[in-house]
């Protein structure tokens, strides 16, 4: 009888083991500030991204995928929650800017990751999943201690960011003496410590959340890939900064490292690998082009109500479900990440917090291109921003995107399948459409108890540009 017993928990245990490691892992790889033909694949003429096209030509590219938000700190915290950042009332980036004589004045919101939601790494660690945060969290108030609102409070065995000294991109000297790659590049470092990851977890599932500084500012990029660039560059090419490149390439050449290490440990047939970005590419800054990129055809980027503030490339390969080089044109967002990882792992959630996620699983769209979602698309950004055009709201219905400033309450309406650079407005031929995606926009506020701005009565126009600096 005894030998009985230890042979059902052998096989128990064994069982166990065996469906855990069965489970898909999921890599997920976020650029910062990367713009929607931010790389080949989604039709730069520059910027070389070999590895990230060949994750398209092996999985499913997203055309119409996007941002939560124009800015990264709201998306970031709608990927850990499956929730809009207007219902989080974290609605700008940590700490944001503070106009004090601008037009409106704006609200109160939350600037770091409440604990009172369940992230999507606390839910995969309850599933069993070890789980690992790599580079910039940027969901804390500065100053605060990462210990309490860090990605380890938040349902992370482990996490690692820029060490300290380290300039930029530029470690302190000697900082990654015993790192894989030598390299004191901050990227190169991130991916030492993103490769160490699934070499100790590949056993069993994993999650790596990679979140990449690149390419945000300070613009720098690896001297050595920025001199190979400047001997490429293109004078009459839209894409054009040799030193901005260099950091794409050294994205895409962390995401080769990745790839390849999954490979080494045989996992590519059981790993999901998503590749996304927190907002479109910065162009320009209180009305003065910057020089560092552009998301054209998109009408401009970070910061601003337009597709190129929020559009973002996407792309997932997962060979046991997605067809390879297929493209979907469904509209998706970064909320959406959340229940897809779920349904991926098989995990569920207390049903009453399930309803509070706003996002849909993907898996119907990963196994059929053509799956469409019956649903609008929102953004709410009660703020301004260097890269902005004021306060303002914004929702996506079929084809038509209608966005609504609150500086001067006006109304744009925008057909996407004809004019994706958003250069007609036409809510003045379309009164009708108007009304309905207005209310259905007001109705949205509504329901998420969106924050919004208010009247200023210190408003200067002469001043309403300055920052006051944080204290």
């Amino acid at each position: 009888m005894r030998n009985y017993i230890l042979s059902i928990l052998t096989c128990l245990i064994f069982c166990s083991h065996s469906e855990a490691t069965e489970r898909p892992n999921i890599v997920l790889l976020l650029a910062d500030d990367l713009g929607w033909t931010g790389v080949g694949c989604f039709g730069s003429d520059f910027y070389e991204t070999p590895n990230i096209d060949r994750l398209a030509s092996q999985g499913m590219k997203f055309t119409d995928s996007y941002a939560a938000c124009t800015v990264c700190s709201p998306t970031r915290a709608s990927i850990m929650t499956g929730i809009y950042p207007a219902k989080l009332h974290l609605t700008d980036f940590i700490a944001g800017q503070n106009r004090p004589n601008a037009k409106m004045r704006i609200p109160k919101w939350t600037k770091y990751l409440e604990h009172r939601y369940i992230t999507i790494a606390e839910s995969l660690q309850d599933a069993g999943y070890k789980t690992a945060h790599i580079g910039k969290w940027h969901l804390a108030q500065k100053g605060a201690n990462v210990d309490d609102f860090g990605p380890t409070k938040h349902g992370f065995d482990v996490s690692y960011d820029a060490p300290a000294g380290t300039r930029g991109y530029q470690l302190k000297k000697g900082a990654n003496a015993k790192g894989e790659s030598k390299s004191d590049y901050l990227t190169d470092y991130l991916t030492d410590k993103a490769v160490e990851f699934i070499d100790q977890n590949h056993e069993s599932p994993f999650f790596l959340f990679f979140a990449y500084h690149t390419p945000h500012t300070p613009i720098q990029g690896r001297k050595d890939l920025v001199q190979e660039f400047e001997k490429k560059v293109k004078p009459n090419a839209i894409h054009n900064n040799p030193e901005y490149a260099a950091m794409v390439h050294s994205l895409d050449q962390s995401i080769g490292r990745i790839v390849q290490r999954l490979e080494q440990h045989q996992l590519t047939e059981n790993t999901v690998v998503m590749f996304s970005s927190d907002n479109g590419g910065l162009t320009q800054r209180y009305g003065k082009h910057d020089g560092f990129t552009e998301n054209l055809p998109l009408r401009r980027g970070k910061g601003s109500a337009y597709e190129g503030g929020v559009r973002v490339p996407t792309i997932v390969r997962w060979p046991k479900v997605i067809q390879p080089g297929t493209v979907s044109k469904t509209p998706v967002s970064t909320i959406d990440y959340y229940p897809t990882f779920l349904e991926i792992a098989e995990h569920q959630i207390e049903s009453s917090y399930a309803k509070t996620i706003d996002g849909v699983s993907l898996l119907p769209v990963l196994k059929s291109a053509e799956h469409q979602f019956d649903r609008e698309l929102y953004w709410h950004y009660p703020h301004y921003h260097a890269g902005g055009d004021g306060p303002y709201t914004a929702v996506r219905s079929g084809n038509w995107r209608l966005i609504q400033f609150h500086d001067d309450m006006r109304t744009e309406l925008y057909n996407l399948a004809n004019d994706i650079e958003e250069s007609k407005n036409q809510a003045s031929d379309h009164p009708q459409l108007v009304t309905q995606l207005t209310d259905k926009l007001n109705k949205w506020r509504k329901s998420v108890n969106a924050q919004m701005p208010t009247e200023n009565p210190d408003y200067d126009p002469a001043l309403a540009d300055q920052v006051q600096k944080s204290k």
